[in-house]
Order: structure tokens, then C-alpha cells, then sequence
């Protein structure tokens, strides 16, 4: 209900065709405090990453716990995604050496498609993947494993192998060179980041402003007469691309943790 808030506040139906804030960015920054313990300001966006979390961490321990020999439906589900980040991702991209990164890659996965499906969530309906602190730090962490992981498995040959690659012609291996080096330690976790920022924030504001249009526009009808029956038009638009984003959202939680996985095999295996 805030977007309807923020937009009916300034929205002039009579005038406009569709109701927005007049800064966009009310939709994604919540600045006011629920409440503080100490010095530390719970805001509405602190919150829900918490929130993510325990979701996560109740989702993975009532669906592993043992001592069930049938386990429930519930059970067999949460085993099936464990085996399939397991098994599908960490050993089917990176190779036998994937079952020790698998712990990773199943908290990107089920941590971010939580975080993604707030977005169609209701009386939350704001993703926290919308907001870039939270790809950066995924980015950030998978960066530095790949690193990590590069460096120890190869030496210095990870780098030199680099920035110098032998299979490529003399004449064009400086550039080739350059090209690799910013791709790998730059790039990477920058695209990493905002891919999954730019999808979420696209789609949670396509969502607030065109079923907050739908709901000022219709309860508008008295109004202003028959203009008002546009808003069936954008909530009826908005109900399509709220199916799309839970789509959206289980498919950008895969394609992180899946890039996450190529990015670590290239360290393992940078013949490859």
C-alpha cells in the first residue's frame, strides 16, 4: 500500500494517465526507522534482510532435519533443491571439486530468491535484491573467492596466465591480455551485481506504478466518469507482470548462483 500512498498523494487523475511519485526512489529507500536497538536503526529494508534470513534458515532446517525415514512433503522438497543446487550447479558446472562450494551456492540461491519473492509478496511487496547493497555484497564475496580459490590452485600462473595468454597470437596477446584482466577482476562482479539489481528494480517499479494506477484510477471512477476505467486497464496489466516477476525472480536467484559457479570453475580449472 505505500506506492498507492506515495502516488495518490500527487497524482492528478484528471490530468495524468498514470500515478507516480515524484521521485521514484521513494520506492526503494525506507530512511525512517521501525525501531533501534542501541545505536543501530531497524529500517523497513534492515528488516527484511533479517527477515530473509530467518526464512532461509527455518526453510533448511524443519526440510533437513533427520530422523523421518518417509520425509515429509515439505522434507522432499527442500532436499530436491539442496540436491539440485548440489548436484545441477556446484558438480555439474565446476566438477567433482563443486561439492565444496555447494554451501555457498545454496545460501546465494535461497537467500536471494527469498529476497526476490518479497517483490510479489503481500504487505511487503519490495525486494531487497532492489536495493544494490545486497547484489554488491553477493558480488563482492563471490569475487573474492574466485580470486582466492584462482590464486591458490595456481600460483602466480593464474595471473601471468592471464595477462599473458600463450594460446593466443604474440602480436595480440597484450590486448587479449588487458581485455582478460579487466574482464575477470573487474567486470565480473560488477555485471554479477547489477543484473540482479536492474531485473528487480525494473520489475518492482513497473509493479508499484501500474497496479497503484489501477487501484487510484478505478476508486477515481465517481470523479472523473469513464477516464477512470483506464485504471482496470493498468491493474489488469499489473496482475500480467506480477505472474512474470515470480518467474523473474526464480530465474535471476538461478542465474546468479549459476554465474557464481562459472566464475569459481574458471579459478579451478582456467584451462578451460
Amino acid at each position: 500500500m505505500e506506492s498507492v500512498i506515495l502516488a495518490a498523494s500527487e497524482c492528478d487523475v484528471e490530468a495524468e494517465i498514470i500515478c507516480a511519485p515524484s521521485d521514484v526512489l521513494e520506492l526503494f529507500e525506507f530512511t525512517k526507522p521501525l525501531f533501534s536497538i542501541g545505536g543501530f536503526d531497524f529500517t523497513r529494508t534492515v528488516f527484511l534482510i533479517f527477515l530473509a534470513m530467518f526464512i532461509v534458515l527455518a526453510i533448511l532446517y524443519y526440510g533437513l532435519r533427520k530422523g523421518e525415514k518417509v520425509p515429509s512433503k515439505f522434507g522432499a522438497a527442500v532436499e530436491s533443491l539442496v540436491t539440485f543446487v548440489r548436484d545441477d550447479i556446484a558438480i555439474g558446472i565446476i566438477g567433482p571439486e563443486g561439492i565444496k562450494y555447494a554451501p555457498y551456492l545454496l545460501t546465494v540461491f535461497t537467500f536471494v530468491i527469498v529476497g526476490n519473492l518479497f517483490e510479489v509478496t503481500p504487505l511487503i511487496n519490495f525486494p531487497i535484491t532492489s536495493r544494490m547493497a545486497i547484489p554488491a555484497f553477493i558480488a563482492v564475496v563471490t569475487w573474492v573467492i574466485f580470486v582466492i580459490v584462482g590464486f591458490k590452485k595456481n600460483g602466480l600462473h593464474y595471473l601471468t596466465d592471464l595477462v599473458w595468454p600463450k594460446s593466443v597470437p604474440l602480436a595480440l596477446r597484450w590486448l587479449v591480455g588487458i581485455i582478460e584482466f579487466v574482464s575477470t577482476f573487474v567486470l565480473r562482479p560488477i555485471t554479477l551485481a547489477v543484473r540482479l539489481f536492474a531485473n528487480l528494480v525494473a520489475g518492482h517499479l513497473m509493479l508499484s506504478l501500474l497496479l497503484a494506477s489501477g487501484y487510484i484510477f478505478v476508486t477515481a471512477i465517481p470523479d472523473v466518469g469513464l477516464k477512470g476505467f483506464v485504471g482496470v486497464a493498468w491493474f489488469v496489466f499489473g496482475l500480467g507482470i506480477y505472474l512474470f516477476e515470480i518467474v523473474v525472480a526464480v530465474l535471476q536467484a538461478y542465474i546468479i548462483t549459476l554465474l557464481s559457479a562459472v566464475y569459481v570453475q574458471t579459478s579451478v580449472h582456467p584451462e578451460h
